[in-house]
């Protein structure tokens, strides 16, 4: 292994002030993040970057420089958790990044998807009719899965968008909480919101709900159904009963897709085994038309202590069952 340390110089062309702030963050906190995940030494002046650090890693380093320059010219901003998701994929596979990143295309920009679990995801909701995310918290399932609904929407792909959530009520019922149905089920479907908020804006948003153009609903009040032309989305998938999840698949009508995501490790259900998204994987893993996407705590997009808090849950749950 070479260990000897190496020094290249990048020169950032063409000079735009704003990119460059992008690319380097607040208080240069983007430059900091790319120094301590590649392991060199980054010093800067204007436009001029000198690395320095092992060949690889220097080479990983001034790609992404670039690389991240680049796409600061489509977005106002980069954020950390774009950086940190770029980070991801370069040093999964360091030869060819841009083989592992996906855009869907919205009015409002581009959502960039980035690891090979990300773009697989994204071409599965393009290809089948029904597909399964699975797997932690802040892989992006839930976020990429609403921005293929808008995309669809947007290309008249399909006339309308419904989101669903189970209920899983903490020791309440919903006729006890204060306000009419949508008050009830507000924070319940909050994350949902979010990502249509940042895609759509608020007063679109609005607009599409108060003419059912996009609908969240909870899971209950799905029965009876019968879902056509739509891009149906089922977050939380790992809450829903056997049965439920049979309902759900089963409203599924002609040129409807539907997204179902879940993290099985985080089931709030009385018993695991009740659960329809572990059910699921099992009964339909052979059926034609499915796809499932099993995301890794290497695909998360959070801080990046969230991927460590998930990848030590692992570990402490792969020795308990070693001791069994």
């Amino acid at each position: 292994m070479d260990t000897t340390l190496h020094s290249q110089l990048l020169i950032l062309t063409p000079e735009d002030n704003s990119r460059l702030f992008s690319l380097c963050g607040k208080l240069n906190e983007h430059l900091h993040l790319i120094e301590k995940r590649l392991g060199v030494l980054i010093k800067q002046r204007g436009y001029t970057f000198a690395v320095s650090g092992q060949r690889e890693a220097v080479e990983q380093a001034c790609i992404t420089l670039s690389d991240l320059y680049d796409e600061a010219e489509k977005k106002p901003i980069l954020a950390p958790q774009q950086i940190h998701m770029y980070l991801q994929t370069i040093i999964k596979n360091p030869q060819k990044p841009q083989d592992s990143r996906m855009e869907i295309r919205i009015k409002h920009g581009a959502i960039t998807a980035r690891g090979e679990n990300q773009v697989r995801y994204i071409r599965n909701m393009m290809q089948y009719d029904i597909n399964f995310g699975i797997g932690p918290a802040g892989t992006g399932k839930t976020y990429l899965a609403v921005a293929s609904a808008v995309n669809a929407l947007e290309t008249e792909r399909v006339s309308r968008i419904i989101l669903v959530r189970p209920i899983v009520e903490a020791g309440e019922k919903l006729g006890f909480l204060p306000g009419d149905i949508s008050q009830k089920i507000h924070p319940y479907l909050r994350p949902l919101y979010d990502a249509l908020y940042e895609m759509l804006g608020f007063e679109k948003v609005n607009q599409l709900l108060e003419r059912d153009i996009i609908e969240l609903v909870p899971l209950a009040y799905m029965r009876g159904r019968s879902l056509n032309d739509s891009f149906v989305i089922l977050d939380e998938g790992q809450n829903t009963t056997i049965e439920q999840m049979k309902m759900f698949l089963t409203r599924i009508g002609f040129n409807s897709k539907a997204v179902i995501t879940g993290d099985i490790t985080q089931i709030d259900l009385n018993n695991r085994q009740d659960s329809g998204l572990i059910h699921t994987m099992e009964v339909l893993k052979n059926v034609a038309g499915i796809s499932f996407t099993q995301f890794q705590p290497s695909d998360v997009v959070r801080h990046p202590l969230v991927q460590s808090i998930v990848e030590a849950y692992e570990r402490y749950n792969a020795n308990q069952e070693k001791k069994k």
